[in-house]
C-alpha cells in the first residue's frame, strides 16, 4: 500500500491541475469568446510551419515533433495571458479587487485588506515589504486623496522610519491600471532589510486596523450605515 501513494497523490494532483486548466478555460471563454480559435490558430501555424520547413529540409519528423512541443509552448503562453487578461476584466469595478490582486504579489508583502475606509466605500488598502508601506486606494478619486493623505499622516507617526508610498487604482491619468498593481510594487526599490519589515509589520499589527478594531456586517452595506473616516483616530 505503501508503494501505491506516491502514484496515487500524482494521479489526484494531475487531476486536480487538469480540473483547474479546464475550469480556467470556462472562465476565459465567457469573457473572451475566440480563445478558442486563437488558440487553435496559434498551435496550426506554429506546428505547420516547422513541418513545412522539415519537408524542405529533409527532416520532417523531427521537425513535426519540435513543432508539435513548439505549438504546444505557444498556446500555453497565449492561454495563459489571454486567461489572465479575462480575470481581470471580470475583476476591474468589483469592491476589493486591488485587495485580491495584493495578495498574489508574492512572498515578502504583507497585506492588510480596507486599512481606511469612508461611508461611500471608498477603501485603502496596505501592503508592506522592502520597498517600505504601499497604501493602495479603490473608488473615488477625489474622496480617496482626503483617505490616503490621513493614512500616510498616520504611518509617519507610527513608523516615520519607513518610506510611504501611495497610489489609486484606475485608468486615468496619473492612476494604476488594476493589472498594472504588481508589476508597480515589484518595481519600487528595496529600501528596506528584512529585520526592519519585520518590525514595521509588529507597529502596524499594533496600530491595528479599519476590519479589526470595528464589527463589519456581512452583505451589503444598509444606506443608513454611518462609517468613520479612515486614518483618523
Amino acid at each position: 500500500m505503501a508503494t501505491k501513494a506516491p502514484a496515487q497523490n500524482a494521479d489526484t494532483a494531475n487531476q486536480g491541475r487538469l480540473k483547474q486548466i479546464v475550469q480556467t478555460y470556462k472562465m476565459t471563454r465567457r469573457v473572451d469568446s475566440k480563445v478558442g480559435l486563437v488558440l487553435a490558430g496559434v498551435g496550426i501555424v506554429v506546428f505547420g510551419v516547422l513541418l513545412g520547413i522539415g519537408f524542405l529540409i529533409g527532416h520532417p519528423v523531427y521537425l513535426g515533433v519540435l513543432g508539435f512541443v513548439l505549438a504546444f509552448l505557444a498556446m500555453a503562453v497565449i492561454f495563459g495571458r489571454r486567461a489572465e487578461r479575462a480575470a481581470f476584466g471580470q475583476m476591474e469595478g468589483q469592491p476589493g479587487a486591488a485587495a485580491a490582486v495584493l495578495d498574489n504579489v508574492g512572498r515578502g508583502w504583507t497585506v492588510t485588506p480596507a486599512v481606511a475606509m469612508n461611508r461611500n466605500q471608498d477603501v485603502v488598502h496596505r501592503a508592506v515589504g522592502k520597498a517600505g508601506i504601499v497604501l493602495v486606494g479603490e473608488g473615488n478619486p477625489n474622496r480617496l486623496r482626503g483617505l490616503l493623505g490621513a493614512e500616510k499622516k498616520r504611518m509617519a507617526r507610527t513608523v516615520p522610519d519607513a518610506p510611504v508610498h501611495d497610489f489609486i487604482v484606475g485608468d486615468e491619468e496619473g492612476q494604476v491600471p488594476l493589472k498594472k498593481i504588481r508589476t508597480t510594487l515589484l518595481k519600487l526599490p528595496r529600501v528596506l532589510p528584512g529585520a526592519q519589515v519585520t518590525a514595521v509589520n509588529d507597529r502596524l499589527r499594533a496600530l491595528g486596523d479599519l476590519m479589526s478594531n470595528m464589527p463589519v456586517p456581512k452583505g451589503p452595506m444598509p444606506k443608513n450605515t454611518r462609517m468613520p473616516r479612515g486614518g483618523r483616530r
